[in-house]
């Protein structure tokens, strides 16, 4: 009998093997801690970061996303431009199902969001969308996140 076979008859899984992880490059201010946060959220993730400290406004222009949605960061994954405090999860959605667009954003600095969460802003969950961004400009929500008031101490 194999390992394999002797490890399956006893009712033990083999390990999943690990995917690579993800290329992202992120574009910020290096003074900027929540978007330092945003980053060790992604690498915690799946997600091989290369942080570029030179801002985002030239990089957000560039790639065309609508001053209205900005955000303190942005980044550049698998085609896909992503802007402001998106989840991991929902990024890593974007790159399964590869939708015709320009990538995804979450306009402004949601309390609650990664890397505007924790014990620094009260454990606080504030609602936001993440907003599926068209290569026109026009957006739909892709996912919502609820809000839920701070613990009570």
């Amino acid at each position: 009998m194999t390992a394999l076979g002797l490890a399956a008859a006893l009712g033990a899984r083999p390990a999943l093997a690990r995917s690579a992880p993800v290329a992202l490059e992120v574009w910020k201010d290096p003074n900027c801690g929540c978007c330092g946060d945003w980053v060790l959220h992604l690498e915690a993730n799946g997600f091989a970061v290369k942080v570029h400290d030179v801002g985002n406004q030239a990089v957000r222009k560039r790639l065309g996303l609508p001053d209205r949605l900005g955000s303190c960061h942005t980044a550049l994954v698998g085609g896909y431009l992503i802007e402001g405090h998106v989840p991991a999860a929902d990024i890593h959605q974007l790159l399964r199902d590869k939708p015709r667009a320009l990538g995804l954003a979450v306009p402004g600095m949601p309390i609650g969001s990664p890397g505007m969460d924790g014990p620094a802003y009260g454990n606080r969950r504030d609602a936001y969308d993440v907003l599926l961004v068209a290569r026109d400009g026009s957006t739909r929500v892709f996912r919502h996140y609820p809000g839920q008031a701070a613990p009570k101490a």
